[in-house]
């Protein structure tokens, strides 16, 4: 299968390693910066062969790669994917998916028009603990969950920021809720059950003044099956990366992912007592070298079986949009000091131009 990307930069390693594990065909790579193409080439060994561009749009009509995974600057995520349906593509789209329900909405149309797969990157889905959990879920041993927490205790500080000038910008990112949380913020929902009643939110800049957006986040969900959840993200943590951490708490049990990247089993009580809680610590335990994981590989692998066998991927564009219309709720409750009600038609980071102003 033909595979390109478009954008290499701070994530762009992950997409290129899982596209080679899955021996997809990787016949060109695209950012607006030759050196960040050059240096990927070169640190990841890929063929001297390999085509190069800076115009996405002359690659697409040049090498008609039948798989592109996009991971640019979230602002640039539904023009492009846009363009790719249209050019007949497959298409991964980090997240978040897009930065308006409105282009997530003509994502979702776009490749139903167009017969094409759309695969939202939230990666973590993939974990190990996170797969177990769901398991859990699904075979009902939690029995009624009363409520979930996410809490994203990161670390960005300015030159994070001063590397890529989009980044805490509401026109191309969003803050810490839609950059860095978002991927907890995923998880939350979908074991919760995906359907949200009403949002309370507050966020605040409390750290850094040179960004547009937030770098904190708190929120209460309610959810349609009666259950809560609780989200709290910051990149307000000193001096590093804390933790990212999950939990469930039902009538019959309790639940907690931890680690960098919700990639550690750090509690596991169940009455039913099928397996022990020792085993399942040990066994679905993952220590990746960074935040990212080592669930990109597993996504490619069901995006190319996605589409051999023409069904939906297991991480699909309307989990994009669920997860991206959660974060800006929180950003509308916040902005005006007041519940949000589930589901939103229309919303956007551009919304909130100028709130910490």
């Amino acid at each position: 299968m033909r595979y390109a990307l478009i954008g290499c930069g701070r994530i762009s390693p992950n997409h290129i390693v899982a596209a080679k594990a899955n021996a997809l065909d990787i016949v060109a790579l695209c950012d607006t910066d030759e050196s960040c193409m050059t240096d990927k080439i070169k640190k990841l060994e890929l063929p001297a062969s390999i085509s190069t561009y800076t115009n996405y749009r002359e690659m697409l009509e040049k090498e008609r790669p039948e798989l592109v995974a996009i991971a640019t600057e979230s602002g640039k995520h539904a023009e492009i994917a846009l363009d790719c349906l249209d050019a007949d593509c497959h298409v991964i789209i980090e997240k978040p998916i897009a930065l308006s329900l409105f282009d997530a909405d003509r994502i979702i149309q776009r490749a139903k028009e167009k017969n094409r797969k759309v695969c939202a990157n939230h990666q973590n889905r993939f974990n190990k603990s996170v797969q177990k959990i769901r398991e859990a879920v699904d075979k009902g041993r939690f029995g009624r969950i009363f409520y979930g927490t996410a809490h994203i205790r990161w670390c960005r500080d300015y030159e994070y920021y001063h590397r890529a000038g989009w980044r805490g910008t509401w026109e191309q990112d969003g803050g810490a809720l839609m950059n860095q949380c978002i991927h907890n913020i995923d998880l939350l929902r979908w074991m919760l059950g995906d359907e949200v009643i009403e949002v309370a939110g507050m966020t605040d800049r409390l750290n850094h003044p040179y960004i547009e957006a937030e770098d904190l986040g708190i929120a209460i969900i309610r959810f349609a099956n009666g259950g809560y959840g609780i989200i709290e993200g910051t990149t307000d943590i000193y001096p590093k990366n804390l933790e990212e951490t999950l939990y469930l708490f039902g009538e019959k049990g309790t639940v907690k992912a931890g680690g960098q990247s919700v990639n550690i089993i750090e509690e596991w009580r169940f009455s039913d007592m099928l397996d022990d809680p020792a085993e399942v610590k040990a066994r679905f335990h993952e220590n990746p070298p960074n935040v990212y994981g080592y669930g990109h590989t597993p996504l490619y692998k069901d995006m190319i079986e996605a589409i051999r066998d023409n069904r939906e991927p297991y991480v699909n564009a309307e989990a994009g949009r669920r997860a991206l219309e959660l974060v800006l709720a929180i950003y509308k409750s916040a902005a005006t000091g007041k519940v949000v009600r589930l589901p939103m038609e229309s919303c956007s980071t551009l919304d909130f131009k100028g709130r910490f102003s």
